[in-house]
């Protein structure tokens, strides 16, 4: 089991706002209790400078999960989320004062969305996503097709670096599709950093549903080899599994 890396300590790491200070206080703890969090290859998360962070996602608590990642690695998360987490009272207002952006999914607004987040990147923030839209339903945990989102991210900001984050562990205790909640002992949660995916194949393309198709699909076939190595099983050969949320699109932003 890798260790439990931190790079966060007084003085060291980017600063947090009061919304997140407040986190630390109320939730960063508890999270500690609850969960056996570790990491692989933290210092692979640029110390400064903005940062496109792609992960695979498994189960429920992952946005809790992922935070705590990113604060030990120092830096301050900034998710592109569903609009309508933002609507629920006290967790709406406790998200926008973190920075995180909401996203109306399958609309023009999405598009709104995706500019904050440029602009976020532009002031050297860091910008997590989880492309797959919601919680993998690939029968066998594998990350699934993805969303458009952080490919037209990746194109708006081309110079910005596109972290895969593969995590595996906790949805063999916590899964809410099957109403399984086991939390003794302590679920066991690996959150591995890789190296920065190589688009630049594209760089200079259009954003035409192709290109963002295959942007998409190279990101989540990046993000399924290193899930692989997690689970130290070869990654499965083929398509990549697709699931559809009525009303949805497969070009939906986020």
């Amino acid at each position: 089991m890798p260790k439990l890396e931190k790079r966060r300590g007084p003085g060291h790491g980017e600063p947090m706002g009061p919304g997140w200070r407040f986190v630390w206080l109320v939730l960063y703890y508890p999270v500690s209790a609850l969960f056996r969090l570790r990491y692989r290859h933290i210092d692979r998360l640029p110390k400064q400078g903005p940062v496109i962070v792609v992960v695979n996602h498994v189960s429920h608590v992952d946005p809790f999960l992922v935070s705590k990642f990113v604060l030990d690695a120092g830096r301050v998360p900034r998710f592109l989320a569903k609009e309508s987490i933002f609507a629920v009272p006290a967790v709406g207002w406790g998200m926008r004062i973190m920075g995180h952006i909401p996203v109306r999914r399958g609309t023009t607004d999405a598009r709104q969305s995706l500019a904050a987040a440029t602009r976020a990147l532009n002031e050297g923030k860091v910008i997590v996503l989880h492309p797959e839209g919601t919680v993998t339903r690939d029968p066998d945990g594998w990350p699934m097709a993805g969303k458009a989102g952080a490919a037209r991210l990746a194109m708006l900001a081309p110079d910005v670096p596109v972290v895969p984050v593969a995590q595996w562990g906790v949805q063999e205790q916590v899964d809410l599709y099957h109403k399984k909640i086991k939390l003794f002992p302590r679920p066991k949660h690996v959150l591995s950093v890789g190296e920065p995916i190589d688009l630049g194949d594209f760089r200079g393309e259009e954003p035409t549903p192709r290109v963002l198709r295959e942007i998409t699909d190279v990101i989540m076939r990046r993000l399924r080899v290193d899930v692989a190595e997690l689970r130290d099983r070869p990654a499965p050969d083929g398509e990549l599994f697709h699931w559809t949320r009525a009303g949805e699109s497969r070009g939906d932003v986020a």
